[in-house]
């Protein structure tokens, strides 16, 4: 556990804006390297671990996908000595009002969203969100000192401190989700002491979070015939439904619905209960909202899965999660890679 809570600590404080995901990419690389067999980053800056298995030629052929990308803004002006933003991603705009941010310009400052006192606001104001477009980010310096550190364009990332919690519960930023590629990780090197048959590509994609770009891109080079997107779902907490949400510590939440292969969603589930993993089933009538979407339809398609972290506090900086979780993915998905043999491709075009 304290290797991967380490390793989940150095991927979280790791910038990586969707479509500027290069720190985080070279950290993947670093660690998918050592338990795969062959690794690469294609053009769009996905990295790409191929672990080979025993089948040889003819191998099935296995993709798990967690994607790399946070969300974050970039600099869209420069006002007084405040810089004005623009979003990479989806925000909630009420957990911006003092959030601390980083300012990666010629050299990376320290910065916060600005927000009016309640002293200072309309009394019709008070309590209200402000505006994505109000809201400005400084840094202390001035108009003049600003322009020759910051200009349109440079990124702007969200700033929050990896931090233990009790037992094996962690809490930091971009956990949506540096978590799935500790669970790649994981799966690979639990792989190392399996004799599985397919072969493996763990893929560390890029900009989920703008549109699935990373999966779709990688999972049309793979051709892969089954393809699991690790990722984060809603944890439970007081206050929110309980349907909809899962227990941090009870396993991670299985999907199930359209954006999902039947008989991959029985294999796993299977796989679960012979390995007495707890892994509720996730209902996901719609879209998934995970890089099952691009997976799924990659020139001739693909059988996906979706295998979810519950997370507390999305598109925070305090998403919070537990460890244990991610080891459980982890072995998870390396048993359910062990025990798919090459007739399972006939299963998954079987009417």
């Amino acid at each position: 556990m304290e290797e991967l809570k380490e390793v989940l600590r150095k991927l979280s404080q790791a910038p990586g804006v969707a479509g500027y995901e290069g720190e985080v990419a070279r950290l993947a690389a670093a660690l998918f390297t050592g338990p795969a067999t062959e690794v690469k980053e294609d053009r769009l800056g996905n990295v790409i671990a191929h672990k080979k298995g025993r089948q040889g030629d003819g191998a099935l052929k296995v993709m798990v996908a967690a994607h790399m990308d946070e969300i974050g803004f970039l600099v869209s002006g420069l006002k007084k000595g405040f810089l004005r933003v623009a979003p990479v991603g989806s925000f909630d705009i009420r957990t911006l009002m003092n959030q601390e941010v980083t300012v990666h310009g010629q050299e990376d400052l320290p910065g916060i969203f600005t927000a009016p006192p309640p002293h200072l606001t309309a009394p019709e104001d008070r309590g209200k969100a402000v505006a994505l477009e109000k809201l400005l980010v400084d840094t202390g310096f001035s108009e003049e000192e600003l322009k020759g550190r910051v200009r349109v364009g440079d990124l702007v990332s969200i700033r929050g401190d990896f931090r233990e919690l009790s037992g094996s519960t962690v809490a930091g930023k971009a956990m949506d989700n540096r978590p799935g590629l500790a669970v790649l990780y994981g799966c690979l090197k639990e792989l190392e002491k399996l004799n599985h048959g397919p072969d493996v590509y763990a893929v560390a994609t890029v900009q989920e979070e703008v549109g699935y770009r990373g999966a779709l891109v990688s999972s049309y080079g793979i051709t892969p015939d089954v393809g699991i997107a690790v990722d984060v779902t809603h944890g439970e907490l007081p206050g929110v439904p309980k349907h909809e949400t899962f227990a941090l510590g009870k396993g991670p939440a299985l999907g199930f619905g359209p954006n999902v292969h039947p008989a991959v969603y029985q294999r796993l589930e299977q796989t679960a209960a012979d390995c007495g993993i707890k892994a509720p089933r996730e209902l996901i009538p719609g879209g998934s909202g995970t890089d099952a979407m691009a997976i799924q339809i990659a020139r001739e398609g693909a059988a996906t899965g979706i295998v979810s972290i519950p997370l507390r506090y999305m598109h925070t900086s305090v998403e919070t999660l537990d460890l244990a979780d991610i080891q459980s993915a982890a072995r998870l998905l390396a048993f359910f890679i062990r025990d798919l043999e090459v007739s399972f491709k006939e299963v998954l075009t079987c009417c």
